[in-house]
């Protein structure tokens, strides 16, 4: 009986050493315990806009944006006038490395041949003047004109605050748009 008892207190104070030496001890982390760090949270921005900017389908009428998580998830924003875009930015998306996990909340706009001729048509005003047509030189122009039943938002970056409110002044003008939207943000480097 008394051998049973020395037994079970040397059982219990080994358990009680062992768990002490557990808790003291560095855990075995991943990337989703530790985080990536600023460092790899910036590199992962450089490589997702990279992929988003490549992609063959996305243009002037597209708007893609992202947010990255010290975890390593990617949240992709905005609106597409293509389902297969929405599909392709998240699969260019999640092959890089460091990206645990994409989420997807890229709304895809509606068909509409009224939305279309809007687009072209404020297309042609914002691009088609002189002051702003130096934004169309570049493989994507930064002015995205986003048009959802009408309704017409431009996001994107101008150089200037003049810019910006011609932008907004050109797409007012045009027919058939209900309301326009001037979210431009303006690149101070410019």
């Amino acid at each position: 009986m008394k051998r049973l008892l020395i037994v079970a207190v040397t059982f219990a104070l080994t358990c009680t050493t062992m768990f002490a030496m557990a808790q003291d001890a560095p855990a075995n982390t991943t990337t989703q315990d530790r985080g990536l760090g600023q460092a790899g949270v910036n590199r992962l921005i450089k490589e997702v806009r990279h992929e988003l900017l490549l992609l063959p389908y996305y243009g002037v009428f597209d708007n893609l944006a992202y947010k990255v998580d010290p975890n390593g998830t990617v949240t992709l924003v905005g609106q597409v006038t293509r389902p297969t875009l929405k599909s392709d930015a998240e699969s260019a998306i999640k092959h890089i490395e460091g990206v645990e996990q994409v989420v997807n909340q890229i709304e895809v706009l509606p068909v509409s041949l009224g939305d279309d001729r809007i687009r072209r048509a404020v297309y042609r005003s914002i691009y088609g003047n002189e002051a702003l047509s130096q934004y169309a030189i570049q493989a994507v122009p930064p002015i995205h004109i986003i048009v959802k039943n009408g309704q017409v938002t431009l996001v994107g970056v101008v150089g200037t605050q003049m810019d910006k409110n011609l932008a907004g002044i050109q797409a007012n003008g045009v027919p058939g748009a209900f309301s326009v939207t001037n979210d431009l943000t303006i690149d101070s480097g410019k």
